[in-house]
């Protein structure tokens, strides 16, 4: 039982890894409802774990040894979907509070022979405008995208993680078990941090739209630079 909860809380702890913090607070920066943000979380572990789970079943149970520098290869898969999230979102944020209106007057001129004539004016102003009601797209297709990005993010570690299965646990069984209650607890760790994130977001907890916007863009830059750290440790070091 001790074991079982140890093994939990080790993946709850994993969730808290820079790299997913970063892609979860990216995918909770277009929900303003906690409800919405902690089950993007819990997609994400779900994917997370399905991930971990396949590599595990075909390294214990069907024994396949997996290049360590395959995994390097799927680490900086991981670091590439990062740049992208942050790409994506600020794309997104510009894209969705920049309006654009146009203007026009008219009026008559007069000349020297008494001549009239109808004169028109048309002006474009764009401008920046706070922050709007978050993303129009479908519960389910921001869902899946969560899902996507935990598949994509179980890929990073998991050879690692699998090894120290295998030189722990005596059967087949029990390192499966292992890896599925790990899965459990990071689910619970994203479930967590989902919603923490989701916070400053919510527009009944933070008044300015200003601050809102600036957190989108920093979060965002952080993913990128983050991200290309990622794929130039595993790409070229």
């Amino acid at each position: 039982m001790i074991g079982f909860i140890i093994t939990a809380y080790a993946g709850l702890e994993h969730a808290f890894e820079a790299d997913h913090l970063l892609a979860v607070n990216s995918l909770v920066t277009n929900r303003n409802n906690l409800k919405e943000s902690v089950k993007d979380g819990i997609y994400w572990g779900i994917g997370h774990t399905v991930t971990i789970f396949a590599v595990a079943v075909l390294m214990i149970g069907f024994k396949l040894n997996i290049s360590e520098h395959l995994f390097s290869y799927l680490e900086a898969t991981v670091g590439l979907m990062l740049v992208f999230l942050g790409i994506y979102r600020l794309t997104k944020l510009f894209k969705k509070n920049t309006h654009s209106h146009t203007y026009s007057h008219s009026h008559t001129l007069s000349n020297s022979d008494s001549v009239s004539r109808l004169h028109s004016h048309t002006y474009v102003h764009s401008h920046i405008s706070p922050v709007s009601d978050h993303t129009h797209t479908s519960n389910s297709n921001s869902f899946k995208a969560a899902f996507g990005v935990g598949l994509v993010h179980g890929l990073a570690g998991s050879g690692a993680l699998v090894v120290l299965v295998l030189s722990q646990m005596k059967t087949t069984l029990e390192g499966l078990s292992y890896i599925l209650i790990f899965g459990l607890g990071s689910i619970m760790g994203m479930f967590i941090a989902s919603g923490l994130f989701s916070i400053p977001y919510g527009k009944s907890i933070m008044k300015s739209q200003k601050l809102q916007i600036g957190l989108i863009i920093v979060s965002s830059l952080l993913c990128v630079f983050y991200g290309g750290h990622v794929i130039y440790k595993n790409l070229f070091l």
